[in-house]
């Protein structure tokens, strides 16, 4: 019996060195209810830290979760970006990046009724170039610049999605809370596409090394929508309110949030 409780201990010993590769996730800016910001903003009430970011929110015909994981925002935004300047996007060093895929970084005034994309990544995310063109499984962090007619506000979600490459057809999505410094306004821009989410939205297939699968979604069948802001800088005191529109949405980038029963 001892020898049974040695052996059942190193084997736990041995596992737990063991390095577990999940999905993916984004690290900063800090999404909601991540254990990982490294000045993590208080819970909302009720609220608990997720540890398992890196998962779908839906796959294989399924909703597992509302747009964004959870819908009640943090307390205080993770970050503070301005219009027309860079910012740097960053992710889990040790997920799996399913040979890469389709993604979009985008950007909502009105609580996620309405996403408008600001930069995409299509077809080999996470990797320098498409694998079947010999791209490398390095790239962790992206940078691009937000556009200079993008309104300010002063607590905006930021999502990144991803369609995967390969694997279960699934849906990634991570939202952070930011603040935007700019001038009050509206932009108009590319609406968030949806895919492999639910029944009513597309689904697409595995690439099998076809890296244009897919790609009509987010490159030619798209939509506009119109946000609108209000302002914000440094030393702005008051909440920003903001609405957004939407114009000729067909189904495919329809962002409605789902109903979020069950969940924060």
């Amino acid at each position: 019996m001892l020898d049974m409780q040695l052996h059942m201990f190193t084997l736990i010993a041995v596992l737990a060195t063991i390095p577990v590769f999940g999905h993916m996730e984004m690290t900063s800016p800090c999404p909601r209810y991540s254990p990982k910001c490294a000045t993590p903003s208080a819970l909302p009430p009720g609220a608990v830290l997720d540890y398992n970011l890196n998962g779908p929110i839906g796959g294989n015909g399924n909703i597992n979760q509302p747009f964004c994981k959870y819908t009640k925002p943090w307390p205080q935004v993770s970050d503070t970006w301005t219009t027309g300047h860079p910012v740097t996007i960053s992710f889990a060093n040790n997920g799996a990046s399913h040979s890469g895929g389709h993604t979009e970084f985008s950007i909502s005034y009105d609580n996620a009724n309405t996403f408008v994309v600001v930069h995409q990544v299509l077809r080999h995310m996470f990797f320098t170039a498409p694998p079947p063109s010999g791209g490398s499984d390095t790239v962790r962090s992206y940078t691009f610049t937000l556009p200079m007619g993008l309104p300010g506000t002063s607590h905006a979600i930021f999502a990144w999605t991803w369609v995967n490459a390969i694997g279960n057809r699934e849906f990634y999505m991570n939202c952070a809370d930011v603040a935007i410094i700019g001038n009050a306004g509206s932009y108009t821009g590319k609406a968030m596409t949806v895919a492999n989410y639910g029944p009513m939205y597309p689904t697409i297939p595995e690439f099998m090394g076809n890296y244009n699968t897919g790609i009509q979604l987010y490159s030619t069948n798209i939509s506009q929508v119109t946000v609108t802001g209000s302002g914000y800088s440094n030393s702005s005191t008051s909440t920003t309110e903001t609405t957004s529109s939407s114009t000729n949405t067909p189904l495919y980038t329809a962002v409605s949030v789902p109903p979020s029963s069950g969940w924060f």
